[in-house]
């Protein structure tokens, strides 16, 4: 805020040293050099009177008051006129032409002028303490918010604010703040859950494995010698593994269920809005690295889904052919079968092997072609839990040196 009243200190000065230069433009200027009508007035009698030899007519000079002729004898009150005059020779006749001055047209416009500077002065002033008071103070109180957020203090909420400027944004911050509330909430809850169902599954597995080690420690005892209770004991040894085997698998089943929760809206909403989107987020992006985006032409419709999700779809899509493509071209081709409407995004110089192909959409596994680019394996896997969320499909075809992803959406 200081740099604003530094700025607003040297805007005042500027005008008022506008204001002042104007008035000592206006007052001075006119007197030292500006325009005087009486000297043109006194040359035009001069030249009438050169050719007539008689003082003219007054009424045709305003600013010429008074001829005098040269009195015979030449005497000084001749000189001695109170009214400015200037003297001038006809014909070896000495006349003096008196006048009144006028600068009253430079003096007139000096308080209008300084009307004018005042009000423009005080719609600037105006307009730099609106700037101050409707957007920097209440940007300044906002300016801490993403630090607090960094810090995780998430339970203080943005007080609401009827501010035009802000009113989106303060809106965005809270439902910020609020999904990074529930995720953590959600996270904890899982964490929760996760380690209460530990707990459990290695308490069940806990009594039959202690059976197996009791009863295989009273077989190498030799505490049974009749076969048929030893067969009985290899039974009840095996039942007890295949207890243990189904806990296993109640943990690997565990582990492989979504951990991510989504959040689906579902409504109608236009397939161009999805795609300019799209077009207008990456095109940019696009001729920064030379990378050509093409897009088919297609026919507008309203489709089914989430329009925020469906757009966070076609982002990923779009973030995967930038990372593993060629980084010549990506295409978006529009297709419409069975009521639906199909999106393939699709790039060069990224396809997989038919052995990887099914585990794309899986969590956290990586392509053999993804070896030195960064990413977490979540991307696809993502896709497909949002798609499936808003009633949609995606399925990937590799081929021809490229790797094209679809998605589906139904038409409203």
């Amino acid at each position: 805020m200081k740099s604003f009243w530094k700025l607003f200190a040297a805007v005042i000065a500027f005008l008022t040293l506008v204001v002042m230069l104007t008035d000592c433009f206006l007052v001075f200027g006119s007197k030292a050099g500006g325009a005087r009508p009486y000297r043109v007035e006194i040359n035009r009698a001069y030249e009438a009177m050169k050719s007539s030899d008689k003082i003219p007519d007054l009424s045709e000079y305003p600013h010429i008051t008074k001829i005098v002729r040269q009195p015979e004898p030449l005497t000084g009150d001749f000189f001695g006129s109170k009214s400015d005059y200037l003297i001038k020779e006809i014909n070896g006749i000495l006349y003096r032409f008196e006048y009144v001055r006028d600068n009253n047209t430079a003096e007139s416009l000096l308080l209008p002028i300084n009307l004018i500077m005042l009000f423009i002065s005080g719609f600037v002033i105006f307009v730099l303490l609106y700037v101050r008071s409707k957007i920097l103070s209440p940007f300044e109180k906002l300016s801490e918010f993403p630090l607090s957020l960094a810090k995780g203090n998430l339970s203080l909420p943005l007080k609401e604010s009827k501010n035009r400027f802000f009113g989106r944004f303060l809106w965005g911050m809270d439902q910020l703040r609020e999904n990074i509330e529930k995720q953590k909430s959600r996270e904890l809850e899982l964490q929760k859950e996760k380690k209460t169902l530990l707990l459990s599954l290695s308490h069940d597995i806990k009594t039959p494995l202690s059976a197996i080690k009791l009863y295989s420690k009273a077989l190498s005892k030799g505490l049974y010698t009749d076969e048929e209770k030893r067969l009985e004991i290899a039974l009840a040894i095996g039942e007890k593994a295949d207890d243990i085997e189904a806990r296993t698998a109640e943990i690997i089943t565990a582990a492989r269920e979504d951990f991510l929760s989504f959040e689906v809206n579902n409504t109608e909403f236009y397939l161009s809005s999805l795609l300019k989107n799209t077009e207008s987020y990456y095109s940019e992006k696009l001729k920064l690295i030379s990378c050509e985006l093409n897009i088919s032409e297609y026919s507008d419709c309203l489709i089914k889904g989430d329009p925020d999700r469906a757009e966070e779809v076609i982002q990923n899509l779009m973030e995967n052919a930038i990372k593993y493509g060629d980084g010549k071209a990506v295409k978006i081709v529009v297709s419409e079968e069975d009521g639906c409407v199909l999106i393939s995004v699709s790039n060069g110089g990224a396809a997989i092997s038919e052995e990887e192909l099914p585990h794309i959409f899986e969590s956290f596994w990586r392509g053999k072609n993804s070896v030195d680019v960064s990413g977490s394996g979540l991307g696809l896997y993502i896709c497909r839990q949002l798609m499936r969320e808003m009633k949609g499909e995606i399925f990937a075809e590799s081929g021809g040196g490229a790797l094209k992803v679809t998605v589906v959406f139904g038409k409203a």
